[in-house]
């Protein structure tokens, strides 16, 4: 990974957009300036900003295109966040009974996002925002315009005082915040929580109304669930997709059941097999699409579609991916680091999160104990470990 960063490095220094950060960022202040932005907030915000090329490496990985469906949902709903969720819906109940008393909203929903975007609020994230977006405008990033939009959004935010520029951090894309809105959603989608304030990163109250504001203004109806999960019938081969809604009788029709053996209930919705015909299969309705407007992956949604079940006490997926080797917890994936790093590998911090060095040093000792060596943290990797 070393060698692709400098590489990475390099072919940024040696491209046009690259090399003339200065003169791009000089055209962000002058850009800045025409919105109404003051001069100050943008020379105060802009003129210390240096690229950074990891942001770059960053873009072009996305664990919910890339990861298993079945480590990505083992890793964001496991008992750890449940309980975690559970703890924080009591701290936080009446902010959350507000916001869904006022948007309509599912308030478990709205807390499974919380808990996914940062634990509930435990990790907002670490990239100064005006840094990684400077980088992404004034870089050969996949959508420089889109970057340079935020880019604004994230310095009016700043010079209209709703929050400090030294607060503004989050993800290296530019989203912040306890739910991790982008600064173009702050500015349509904020709003003031059951304290008064609109502070998304320090107000759980303003975090969780803002949510609720967002899947309210995406379309959520009120007292619909986001879907179930189903049985197919052996040998199913008909129509799926989250996209293809058709009436809960067609469903019935073609013997597809609830899982628990209860009536699939009126309106319509679309037959998810996030992995195959052989894995759990879902009955999804609209509200399910809302989620998905969030952050724009099945995985996701499904993943905070299921953590939602679990704060509400029913149960997680009952249906077995279609795996020998199913993916760890936070807590498993802690527990393989650390005996990693007990056989020496050099992993940093055993935190559950699986970077480059985890999965490195996973790939290593795969490889010396006849395994494929895919750098996966995986149930037959930590039984390895364990013996």
């Amino acid at each position: 990974m070393i060698r692709l960063s400098l590489g990475l490095a390099a072919l940024l220094a040696a491209s046009p957009a690259y090399a003339d950060f200065a003169s791009c960022k000089q055209g962000l202040k002058s850009e800045a300036v025409e919105k109404g932005i003051s001069s100050q907030t943008a020379a105060t915000a802009l003129d210390p900003v240096v690229a950074d090329p990891k942001i770059l490496e960053l873009e072009g990985v996305q664990p919910e295109f890339k990861t298993p469906i079945w480590d990505y949902v083992a890793a964001l709903a496991d008992d750890e966040r449940v309980a975690d969720g559970k703890k924080a819906m009591a701290e936080h109940a009446r902010a959350l009974e507000l916001a869904q008393e006022k948007f309509g909203v599912s308030k478990y929903a709205i807390a499974a996002i919380w808990g996914v975007e940062s634990n509930f609020g435990d990790k907002t994230g670490k990239w100064p925002l005006v840094q990684s977006l400077t980088t992404l405008a004034c870089s050969p990033s996949r959508r420089p315009a889109f970057f340079r939009g935020e880019l604004m959004a994230a310095l009016k935010i700043v010079d209209r005082g709703d929050i400090p520029l030294e607060k503004m951090r989050g993800s290296w894309a530019g989203a912040f915040g306890q739910t991790q809105f982008m600064p173009s959603t702050f500015l349509r989608l904020a709003v003031a929580g059951s304290d008064g304030s609109r502070d998304i990163v320090d107000s759980p109250d303003a975090a969780v109304a803002s949510t609720a504001n967002f899947l309210r203004k995406s379309g959520w109806t009120s007292g619909q669930p986001w879907g179930f999960e189903v049985k197919l019938p052996a040998g199913y081969s008909g129509p799926s997709g989250r996209k293809n809604k058709q009436s809960m009788a067609s469903w019935a029709a073609r013997g597809i059941t609830r899982f628990d053996g209860g009536a699939l209930g009126s309106g319509s919705a679309g037959l998810l097999l996030p992995a195959g015909a052989n894995g759990p299969a879902f009955l999804v309705t609209h509200n399910f699409d809302v989620i998905f407007s969030y952050n724009a992956a099945e995985s996701y949604a499904l993943a905070i579609s299921i953590l939602s079940e679990r704060l509400a006490g029913r149960p997680g997926i009952q249906g077995a991916w279609p795996t020998d080797d199913p993916g760890l917890s936070r807590e498993e994936r802690r527990r393989l680091q650390t005996l990693l790093a007990q056989k020496g590998y050099d992993i940093g911090p055993a935190d559950g999160a699986i970077g480059d060095k985890t999965k490195q040093a996973i790939a290593d000792f795969e490889g010396k104990n006849g395994l494929a060596a895919d750098g996966r943290p995986s149930k037959k990797v930590l039984e390895l470990l364990e013996k």
